[in-house]
């Protein structure tokens, strides 16, 4: 007997992946930082030896949902979607992106933003279920306040990881600054792109070092009572919530 419209599909642990339309996904983002998907070929666990790309530092992984490593404004997506995972008690090396950035925290996540107004470094605390929008050049860095791998979905508009602009770093910022990049009018040479004649590279690299700073004297912000206590109890609400 062919299912019903309302019929339920199990979820990526009650089902090898058999009764899942053909070309539909599953991905069940668990609270420990696992990342479970099921398709017609069967269920599995994702992991760094085969479906994620390194995510801008050592121990940090992405596994693409549209677009690829390689989008760029010459070959665009229109935007990037991705699941990260960041290690437990780390930090993205502190950096900008070429355009707009949007991270969706399943776990406890802190972002340290640049404020350019105040001239100062802003902790933004994030619970499982925050997503915070960061404008285009921001300087930043996302970091896992947790002990165990942090799950995220980040968006970003028109850039791809292996684009040269994905990620600007304070080196990289003091280095186009040395070149000459960065500047409006006849200095800007020939191959300046609009990002580059739009962008000061030396209060860029300026920015992202007092980011790095604030890390070294802060260090990465840790968990209160009542969020370990949160995250046990949502361990034990994804046990009984998902048949294994």
């Amino acid at each position: 007997m062919a299912a019903r419209p309302y019929d339920r599909v199990r979820g990526p642990h009650e089902t090898d992946g058999n009764d899942l339309p053909g070309g539909v996904e599953l991905y069940h983002l668990m609270p420990d930082g696992g990342i479970v998907l099921a398709d017609r070929e069967g269920s599995r666990e994702l992991g760094p030896e085969r479906e994620f790309l390194r995510f801008i530092d050592d121990g940090q992984f992405a596994h693409y949902l549209v677009g690829d490593a390689a989008t760029s404004p010459e070959r665009p997506s229109n935007a990037t979607v991705k699941l990260g995972v960041v290690g437990p008690r780390s930090a993205f090396t502190p950096h900008a992106h070429g355009g707009e950035h949007f991270v969706l925290s399943l776990g406890h996540a802190a972002c340290g933003l640049y404020d350019a107004d105040r001239g100062r470094v802003s902790q933004v605390p994030l619970a499982p279920g925050m997503l915070i929008r960061i404008p285009e050049m921001m300087p930043h860095s996302f970091a896992n306040r947790g002990d165990s791998p942090l799950t995220i979905l980040a968006a970003n508009t028109g850039y791809g990881i292996d684009h040269e602009d994905y990620a600007i770093t304070a080196t990289e910022a003091e280095h186009r600054a040395s070149a000459g990049a960065g500047r409006s009018g006849p200095t800007a040479g020939p191959a300046a792109t609009a990002l580059d004649t739009a962008t000061d590279y030396r209060v860029l690299a300026a920015a992202l070092r007092d980011i790095e700073l604030a890390q070294r004297v802060d260090g990465i912000p840790g968990t209160g009572v009542r969020e370990r206590l949160a995250a046990r109890l949502r361990r034990v609400a994804t046990a009984l919530e998902v048949r294994r």
